[in-house]
């Protein structure tokens, strides 16, 4: 049998770090990279080949209609920017609504939290003031009724039958 020696295979004398310096290893079968780094090259390059294609068929037009595509003049460079991390995560950070103060009854300023019961009148009330009665609600609940009352019953009429 031939011995390693004879072949002239060498096995790696210890663990390889990765290319990268993250700090972990890597193997022969991910070019000498963990295998997160080399993840990311792969989807890196990808977002490239698919970044070229677009500006190639926006450049050309897309397809000729005699069914021959435009060859572009020479390549085209495309380079990736990141966006730092410090940035906010949402795309209208300014837009941000302001954090709004405690909930408070409308009736007597009290302080409700969570255990607040929203009226009809669109105001926030404490359990005391939650009745229409007891905050001078300005809401019309009998128009209301009579609305989903026509709503839920329409009218129906037969038509007129000719007598014989």
């Amino acid at each position: 049998m031939e011995t390693s020696k004879e072949i002239g295979c060498r096995t790696p004398e210890g663990p390889i770090l990765c290319v990268n310096n993250c700090g972990f290893f890597g193997s022969a079968a991910t070019m000498n990279m963990c295998s997160k780094c080399h993840k990311d090259m792969i989807l890196n390059q990808e977002q490239a080949k698919q970044a070229t294609s677009s500006i190639e068929n926006l450049i050309n037009g897309g397809a000729c209609s005699n069914g021959k595509e435009h060859v572009g003049t020479g390549p085209v460079d495309v380079k990736l920017v990141s966006i730092p991390s410090s940035a906010s995560p949402h795309p209208f950070g300014s837009e941000v609504k302001a954090k709004e103060g405690p909930n408070r009854c409308s009736a007597c300023r009290k302080r409700v939290g969570l255990t607040g019961f929203s009226c009809r009148c669109g105001n926030l009330f404490c359990s005391s003031h939650r009745y229409s009665d007891k905050h001078d609600c300005q809401y019309d609940y009998q128009t209301a009724g009579r609305d989903a009352i026509s709503k839920a019953n329409p009218i129906v009429k037969a038509e007129k039958l000719d007598k014989i």
